[in-house]
């Protein structure tokens, strides 16, 4: 038997048994049968066979227990490069963090950060590739920043006549749509496209959307290959094995997240610098409100968190994903942003919102909606035509089946 065959089977083996353990809760997938792109070896290693190869990765990057860049050099594939998205490449940089460039020091090869300044992959850092390979653990929501990195990367293989093949992954977020669509006056970095919050799609779904609806730069001319997952699709709430940033440790915060993100641009804390970073929200000036309380101190991933080291009253909104399920029922929960606002004292009322709020949003009308004393249903229902614009769009690009 040729030696790289051998070592294709005894990678697919290593991806359907055990996986390291990174969190007590991120730790079941109850579809066990599902793999991913990266795990379909013989679909891709054709491709990239006598190439040279850049990697779009992080530490959700695996097969079975091994790193993609590790599997592809041990199979001889001339991996020049690896790009990082935010929280680099072990993913336990702080949010919004700048990460400089650097040497992998496990097998030497380049490190070149696509956060802070440099976004998008540069004529130069492109100079020594012919293929990009993008394989990054997604949340499906749309103002987790990889899929700005995709769209930024795609953008650079377009203008520089480089393939782009993505390895698919689940989404965790993939069995429902929700929340407000990004108004395009306000992209940045956490909203680049008019899609919802939680937008229903994988990253490779994703990516054939910008394609199709010529979101970026020379769409058209885009050499791009999707390697979708088997045994996939959105009526199935998959679990991740891994965290894929170091404050969604676990999948109660991974569903919990689209709607304490809010408050990422408010004076409330979610929990960062605490063992529960997204389960949970506070304030210090929330006494008297609640009588559950947490301290945040600073920790790997959250080196200074909001309120550091005050003792902040607020609500443990899941302990586990099963709360947390329960608690998204109905979509993203907007209780939480509205009783904030109600509890505020008048003097923070006044300071609430920062103008981060309406980049997270996507719009300039929540926080107005917020601020009338609107309740969750009103505010919902003015989402709801926008929504369904963007479902006949997503239709289109759905490649598993979907919930509805």
């Amino acid at each position: 038997m040729p030696c790289i065959l051998r070592k294709i089977i005894f990678l697919i083996i290593a991806f359907v048994s055990f996986s390291p353990v990174y969190s007590q809760e991120i730790s079941i997938n109850n579809h066990t049968d599902i793999i991913s792109g990266a795990g379909q070896l013989n679909v891709y290693l054709p491709l990239i066979k006598n190439k040279r190869v850049a990697l779009l990765i992080n530490q959700s990057a695996v097969i079975g227990n091994m790193l993609l860049v590790d599997t592809l050099l041990s199979l001889h594939i001339n991996v020049v490069k690896i790009f990082v998205p935010e929280h680099g490449l072990r993913g336990r940089e702080d949010a919004g963090a700048t990460i400089g460039n650097s040497i992998d020091s496990a097998t030497g090869l380049p490190v070149v950060s696509l956060y802070g300044k440099n976004k998008k992959p540069s004529v130069q850092q492109l100079a020594d590739v012919d293929i990009v390979i993008y394989d990054l653990q997604d949340v499906g929501v749309r103002f987790y920043t990889y899929i700005s990195t995709l769209q930024y990367a795609m953008e650079a293989c377009a203008e520089n006549n480089k393939t782009f093949v993505l390895l698919d992954r689940p989404n965790p977020n993939g069995f429902y749509i929700d929340g407000p669509v990004l108004d395009t006056s306000l992209r940045s970095f956490v909203g680049m496209q008019p899609i919802p919050v939680v937008y229903g799609m994988t990253a490779g779904e994703y990516a054939k959307m910008l394609v199709g609806e010529h979101w970026f730069a020379h769409a058209d001319s885009l050499k791009m290959q999707v390697v979708s997952c088997v045994n996939y699709d959105h009526t199935k709430k998959y679990e991740l094995l891994f965290p894929p940033s170091p404050n969604l440790r676990t999948m109660a915060a991974v569903y919990i997240y689209p709607s304490l993100c809010f408050f990422e641009g408010t004076i409330v804390d979610v929990g960062r610098g605490t063992d529960k970073p997204f389960q949970q929200w506070g304030h210090p000036n929330f006494y008297g409100k609640s009588a559950y309380s947490y301290i945040p101190e600073s920790t790997v991933g959250a080196s200074q968190p909001l309120h550091y080291h005050q003792v902040v009253w607020g609500q443990c909104v899941a302990y586990n994903k099963k709360e947390a399920l329960s608690a998204i029922t109905d979509g993203i929960n907007l209780s939480w942003l509205l009783r904030a606002y109600k509890w505020a004292i008048p003097a923070d009322k006044e300071r609430f919102f920062t103008p981060f709020f309406d980049k997270l949003a996507g719009n300039t009308i929540l926080k107005l909606q917020v601020v009338k004393g609107m309740s969750e249903r009103e505010i919902k229902a003015s989402w709801q035509a926008d929504i369904a614009a963007f479902k006949t769009i997503r239709k289109k690009y759905l490649l598993y089946k979907d919930f509805e």
